[in-house]
Parts: structure tokens; C-alpha cells; sequence
């Protein structure tokens, strides 16, 4: 096992222990969080589902969820990742909901942020939000970096609620 999956591996046990559930907005690791929750086997007793929300479209097609109803909020930031967190959890019925958003390179985004940039956020019983900078442009890097900073948050939020 990768180190992913041995962090989705971990993540899945506590779920699957308390009998709770997961939804997953990805954006710039493009899909590997819910990939790697997916591998694990027993996988279907926590995960209800998961998108790769890369553009407004799909953001609006899948979720519902539109910037335009939410002034001031830009894509690839904390607060976006918040509200991204907290719909998937809405709209999947789940008792968490999980966010990743950024630029994964080889350059920035439009928004002004450099590659190497993500935002993670956290919905449930106990909420977080963190932005990384990895300081590189390296794509795919950059992509798992993202994912395994979004499971050892996820990891973390799910020991903290106990």
C-alpha cells in the first residue's frame, strides 16, 4: 500500500467504526481523495459519493452550488471550500463533507494564487479549514500532496469529534 491509501485505509476504519458517512468535492487532486477512499475494501459502508467539481459547470450540474449565490467568494479559497464542504454534505446526506480546491500547476490560477496552492475544507461534527502552498509547480506532485494533506485533515477532524 501507498502512503494514500494507507491514510484512506485509516480514515475508512474510523467511519466504518462509528457508522458514519462521507461526500467529497475535489477540484485540483482530481479525484484521488475519493479514489483513495474507494480502494479500501468495505468501502461502501462510508463513502455515498464524490465529484471532480473542476468548473463552474459541474459545480452548478452536480451540486447546485453557484458562486452567484455567494458574493464576494472565489473559487480556490477557504470560504469557498467551506460552502463546498458543507453542500456536499447537504446534498448527499452525509455526516461529513469533505473540500479540496487549488491550483495545481504548472501555473497559477486565474484568481492570482500560485501553483502549488489548496484550500481543504472539513463539514461535520467538528469543521476545518487549511490552506497549502507547496511552493512548486510540478502538477502531479502537487495533486497527491493535496490529497494526502486533505485525508490527514479529514483523519485529524474525525479523531477530534471523537
Amino acid at each position: 500500500m501507498n502512503q494514500l491509501t494507507n491514510m484512506a485505509a485509516s480514515v475508512g476504519q474510523l467511519l466504518k467504526d462509528r457508522g458514519e458517512t462521507v461526500g467529497v468535492s475535489e477540484s485540483s487532486t482530481g479525484g484521488l481523495v475519493s479514489a483513495a477512499l474507494l480502494s479500501i475494501p468495505g468501502a461502501s459502508a462510508y463513502f455515498v459519493g464524490g465529484a471532480a467539481l473542476y468548473t463552474y459547470i459541474s459545480r452548478e450540474a452536480f451540486i447546485g452550488f453557484s458562486l452567484d449565490d455567494h458574493p464576494g467568494v472565489r473559487s480556490a479559497s477557504e470560504p469557498f471550500v467551506k460552502i463546498a464542504a458543507a453542500t456536499m454534505r447537504d446534498v448527499l446526506g452525509t455526516t461529513w463533507g469533505v473540500a479540496e480546491a487549488g491550483a495545481a500547476g504548472p501555473t497559477g490560477n486565474r484568481y492570482g494564487d500560485d501553483a502549488g496552492h489548496s484550500c481543504i475544507a472539513i463539514n461535520g461534527p467538528v469543521e476545518r479549514v487549511i490552506t497549502i502552498e507547496t511552493g512548486s509547480g510540478e502538477r502531479e506532485a502537487n495533486m497527491w500532496r493535496f490529497a494526502e494533506e486533505t485525508l490527514k485533515l479529514f483523519e485529524a477532524a474525525l479523531k477530534d469529534a471523537g
